[in-house]
């Protein structure tokens, strides 16, 4: 079993950042990408960006050029660094990891974390 930890979530004025912190622990044998989606009321839940195992990020065509998600595999951990906000970056963030369970190797699972809040406000 992993658990996703979040932190980080916050309000913050428009033009303002935020860093979005989300760290997996547990026993587990392998997780493969990490991510982070967000979701609005009303709407599906979209993705952010995402990153391998091997660091390779890419992100959501709303994002670009002002999000960074960066891994690091020692804990592991993923930092998504948010600059220049936007009203429309509002949302509840969700942390994301592929699994490979210890005890059942062959499976990938899907795992999240509880979430935690954006607010940015005009």
């Amino acid at each position: 079993q992993v658990q996703l930890v979040e932190s980080g979530g916050g309000r913050v004025q428009a033009g303002g950042s935020l860093t979005l912190s989300c760290t997996a622990s547990g026993k587990y044998f392998h997780i493969h990408d990490m991510a982070w989606h967000r979701q609005v009321p009303g709407k599906q839940r979209e993705l952010v960006a995402i990153i391998t195992d091997g660091g390779d990020p890419r992100y959501a065509d709303s994002v670009k050029g002002r999000f960074t998600l960066s891994r690091d595999n020692t804990a592991p951990t993923i930092n998504l660094q948010m600059n220049d906000l936007r009203v429309e970056d509002t949302g509840v963030y969700y942390c994301y990891a592929e699994v490979r369970p210890h005890e059942a190797r062959w499976l990938r699972q899907d795992n999240w974390g509880q979430g935690t809040l954006v607010t940015v406000s005009p």
